[in-house]
């Protein structure tokens, strides 16, 4: 059976709807970075996440061709994920989307090396006839965070952010932004298939200890 990231770490990617603290620990993601609304229908993020998902999808089926990658196993590609920001501002103006920078990411398995990175994006894009030059291979350890399960529109996050920041700050937390610590959000719903309100989306912010 396909490893299943989702069911193997059930507290990164599946929290309950109640804000909670955890340390998440360093992984390896197929990355597009890029800026503007996610929701133009011709932008650069609906490029982005062609590319993502062309690497991912040729990294798991590499086990079919030719291409013999050490330590592979087979699994289930990991649900996408995006780190948000707007340059000026330490939170998320979400009537601003035309102003979001963004790393869109999805999960790779730590057997991936930076070579059978580059195959990747090589066959993808020959495979695709698409661009993917700006995917790169990017290592992250998010360290001590805080996140919740928003049920619910994309809009309607800033309810679900406002829980999460006042648990932070109640328990002896301070927020942490910078920028290599990003507001994260991880999608568990295909847009293409899920109505609104019943989306899920893990929503994820930095913090230390306050001083």
């Amino acid at each position: 059976m396909a490893f299943d990231y989702k069911k193997a770490y059930r507290e990164l990617y599946l929290p309950p709807q109640k804000p909670q603290l955890l340390t998440v620990p360093e992984m390896q993601f197929a990355a597009v970075r890029g800026t503007g609304n996610p929701n133009s229908k011709d932008g650069e993020y609906k490029a982005a996440l062609a590319v993502l998902y062309a690497i991912s999808y040729t990294i798991k089926m590499s086990r079919t061709g030719s291409r013999r990658i050490d330590g592979y196993f087979d699994y289930v590609v990991p649900p996408l994920e995006g780190f948000w920001w707007q340059d000026g501002s330490t939170g998320m103006d979400y009537a601003r989307k035309d102003a979001l920078n963004w790393i869109s990411v999805i999960r790779l398995p730590d057997f991936v090396t930076q070579a059978d990175f580059a195959w990747a994006r090589e066959t993808a894009a020959k495979k695709k006839g698409i661009d993917c030059s700006r995917a790169e291979l990017l290592p992250l350890a998010e360290g001590d965070c805080v996140q919740i399960m928003h049920i619910g529109s994309y809009d309607d996050e800033p309810a679900a952010v406002q829980l999460l920041d006042d648990f932070a700050a109640e328990n002896g937390w301070q927020l942490d932004f910078s920028a290599a610590r990003l507001h994260h959000e991880i999608y568990l719903s295909d847009p293409r298939k899920s109505a609104p309100e019943k989306r899920k989306t893990v929503i994820r912010h930095p913090v230390r200890r306050a001083s």
